[in-house]
This record gives structure tokens, sequence and C-alpha cells, in this order.
């Protein structure tokens, strides 16, 4: 049976001489990751977080109360601490953050890997829900270069509403503003894929090869959220617990080996516990005295990682009578990572492609 044409390529074959060129149909696949600041300074950094924290994903209290305390107090605080914290990590040679270097480079090798089984039928690229690249942007560029369907991937593998939802929302707001808009696919979360959890307990394996002396636990820290998004339906808890028990069963540790926590706590209001910086001096002062750790909820490293777990967590586990701390990084653009973002990808690409 013989291939239908695209609409597009159809209605060209009988075009005038005169119609606009238009680009060969392509299919699209953009990689979503959260965000960074331009730069470190004040005003960049306050750009950021307010697109950050005007999200009513992230941050769904009352505007009338929340925006007067964001803008007036917490926006004239934070970005200096917040641009202290990206200074410390920052890619002084790109002049970029890691979270960029990173998801370019993500975005890179599966581009390579797309080219090589595809030709030039898929173009891939990346965004940032909040900062730069825009969603915005990136939607429009592919429209631009021929992308009449894409695939859209939130690098979330556990789903929260305040990550993989408001990822969504952001491409469709997008589309909302085309008045020809591609087909759109979104990429659901991939807590408890094969390869996802093989590519974790490979990182760890390797890590632990490396270090004279096993450590007594492996600490899995997620970003924490409030609790109270686990109550109203938010699936995220329940899924960092699943990668964290099927981490476990493949690398064949006990139950006493690997523990759940939360980092990142922001407000007053209870979060989703227990709280890595505090846990990881409890099991010091338990006589637990090597821990590593890793954070299987970024795809990237980020400040939260490199900063705050490396940092902060470490100071606190350190301080309570802790000996030696390792941090596992992030799967990032490591082979096998890459793998497991093409098996997802191939099977979303399912009936667009051969």
């Amino acid at each position: 049976m013989k291939d239908t044409p695209s609409p597009q390529v159809a209605s060209l074959e009988h075009a005038p001489a005169d119609h606009p060129k238009l680009p060969k149909p392509r299919i699209g696949v953009i990689l979503s990751n959260l965000g960074t600041p331009d730069a470190t300074d004040y005003w960049s950094m306050r750009r950021y977080l307010n697109e950050f924290l005007s999200d009513r994903r992230v941050i769904d209290y009352s505007p009338f109360f929340w925006q007067p305390l964001l803008q007036l107090v917490i926006l004239t605080k934070r970005p200096f601490s917040s641009g202290e914290a990206y200074r410390g990590i920052w890619n002084n040679e790109a002049d970029e953050s890691p979270l960029l270097t990173t998801t370019r480079e993500q975005a890179k090798a599966v581009g390579e890997r797309m080219e090589a089984r595809f030709g030039g039928e898929v173009i891939v690229d990346f965004a940032m829900r909040y900062g730069n690249p825009s969603t915005k942007s990136v939607i429009e560029k592919l429209r631009d270069q021929g992308c009449e369907r894409i695939v859209f991937f939130p690098l979330y593998p556990q789903y929260s509403a305040t990550t993989t939802a408001t990822a969504n929302d952001e491409a469709f707001r997008a589309l909302m503003k085309l008045k020809w808009q591609p087909a759109i696919r979104t990429v659901p979360s991939y807590h408890d894929h094969p390869l996802y959890i093989a590519a974790l307990a490979a990182s760890v394996e390797q890590a632990y090869a490396g270090l004279e002396q096993r450590p007594d636990v492996l600490v899995t820290s997620y970003h924490g959220m409030p609790l109270r998004y686990l109550t109203e339906g938010d699936p995220y808890h329940c899924q960092c617990q699943k990668t964290t028990r099927l981490l476990r069963e493949r690398l064949g540790f006990s139950g006493e080996e690997v523990v759940t926590t939360f980092q990142s706590r922001f407000g007053n209001e209870e979060w989703l516990q227990p709280y890595t910086v505090e846990e990881v001096a409890r099991l010091a002062e338990a006589g637990k005295r090597r821990i590593a750790i890793m954070a299987p909820a970024f795809s990237s490293d980020c400040v939260e990682t490199l900063e705050e777990i490396n940092e902060e967590i470490k100071e606190s586990f350190v301080e309570a009578g802790g000996e030696e701390f390792t941090y596992i990084p992030c799967l990032n653009a490591v082979p096998d990572h890459i793998d497991m973002i093409m098996a997802i990808l191939e099977r979303e690409l399912a009936g667009w492609v051969k």
C-alpha cells in the first residue's frame, strides 16, 4: 500500500508557481527542563525567580496574598542568596548554568541518534519552562522548520503538577497563539521504566566500585513539595517511593541500606518528609558514618544537586558526626540515559515515523 503524502506536500504538488515556499514536513522533539537564569546578577535572578514563583502550579496561594509578599519581600532578598548559590556552580567557560549545558548535551546526543536512524525527518531541540530558551520560542522555531508534529518530553521521571504539568501547560499556551498548530504529543512520567531504573542502578554501582569502603546507607533524595499536594491527588510521592523500591530491588540492597528523603523545602507549611537535611544528620547520629546520596528526580545536575546537596546537606551530615559523604551525579548525558530517552521517544513516535 502506497504511503499517503502529508496534506502540506499534497497541496504543494498543485500549487501555483508564485506560492510561497514551505519547508519539508518534519517531526520535532522537544526535551523540556525546569529552567535557568540567564546570569547570576540581581536582576537576572529576580526575573527568573519571579517567573518561577509566580507559577500557580508551583505556588498555589491566592495571588492577592502571594504577589505582594513575593514582589515586596521575597524578590528583594532571595535574588542575592540564589545568585550566590548559582555563582558557586556556574559554567564560567560557557557563561551559563550547568543545567543549560547538560540539557543541550542531552538534546545533541538524542539528535545525533535520531539523525542516524531517521535522517532529517526528526529534529531535536530543547526548551526551558522558566528562562531561556523558552518553550514558546522553540515550538515556533520547530514550526518554522516544517515540524507539523511535535513530541514534547518533560524530563521529569516522576510526575508532579509542579513540574510535568506546568511544562505541558506552557507548551499548550504557546500553541494557543499559533494560527497553524502542529499536532503535539506529551510524554508521560517514566519513574518505573526499566531502562531508567537500570541507568540509576548502574550509576550507583559505578560510584560504589570507586570507593574503598561501601557506604552504610544510600540516600535517594527527591525534590520536595507541600504535603497538602499529595492529599489533593498529586501522585509524585507515590512515584518517588516506587522508583526507590525498584532501584533497591535492582541493586539487591536490603531495606535498611536505602532511604527515601525530600529536599529543597520552601515556606513554613509541612512538606513531604523526611527532610533530607535532617535525615542525613539523624543517620550520622545513629552511627552511619558513610553515606552515598543521589537525586533520582533530576535528569540533570543543577543548583539543587551541585550546591544544595554537595554543600548544605553534606555539611549537615558532617557536623552530626558523618565521615564519608559521596554524591552520585544525575544521569545527565551518559549513554544509558540517552538510550532510555531514545526508547521512550521511539514509543511516542509510533505511527509518525517508520
